[in-house]
């Protein structure tokens, strides 16, 4: 009953703020601004080139749109102070996700939210996928439920579609536990899915 509970009072994203987020990331995906060379973007240029990703990874992790839209803003501001030190628009993104992460990371901790156990949660960050709008919602109160690193780990591998060795580099996180976060997450997804749902294939 605790663990039920838990998860109906994690913080959950509205439908509005998710779709404006994938939205967003999609038409900018297509505009064909995004093939500018790099060395031609000014910072206005970049920042609308990478806003979107920047502030969905925060959006997914904080669950709430003002604290994402903040700490988006805080690292725009990190890379403008580090401008200087891109040398290439994968080396600046691989940047942004990690600053990101960790960013997302110091906000929680500073705000000491309540602590939940592993064991109490387990999180997929792809319910866009699914057209089942209640199983979406419960998907997304599994993951904001995740301890911190599990939780990067899972919105940086399926919502990110990074690869586990590059979440490894940005989290400064040994390959085989960022494997261990992933295994063990699922898991606990599909136990909690099944649990709470019915059988589901995640």
């Amino acid at each position: 009953m605790a663990e039920r509970n838990a998860a109906e009072q994690s913080p959950d994203i509205s439908e509005t703020d998710i779709a404006e987020a994938d939205s967003v990331r999609t038409d900018f995906a297509q505009d064909d601004f995004a093939q500018v060379d790099f060395g031609k973007l000014d910072f206005a240029q970049i920042v609308r080139r990478h806003q979107a990703m920047v502030f969905s990874i925060a959006l997914h992790f904080l669950a709430d749109r003002s604290s994402a839209e903040e700490l988006a803003q805080d690292v725009f501001l990190q890379l403008h102070a580090n401008l200087s030190t891109m040398k290439s628009e994968d080396h600046m993104k691989f940047w942004l996700r990690k600053v990101t992460a960790h960013r997302c990371i110091d906000y929680r901790r500073r705000r000491k939210p309540p602590q939940v156990s592993l064991d109490d949660a387990p999180e997929p960050a792809a319910p866009a996928q699914s057209a089942d709008l209640f199983l979406a919602r419960r998907l997304r109160q599994y993951v904001a439920a995740l301890p911190e690193k599990p939780r990067l780990v899972m919105i940086l591998r399926y919502q990110e579609d990074m690869r586990a060795e590059d979440i490894a580099g940005i989290l400064a996180m040994p390959l085989a536990t960022v494997k261990s976060h992933l295994q063990r997450s699922l898991a606990l997804l599909r136990e909690k899915v099944t649990r709470d749902i019915g059988d589901v294939t995640v």
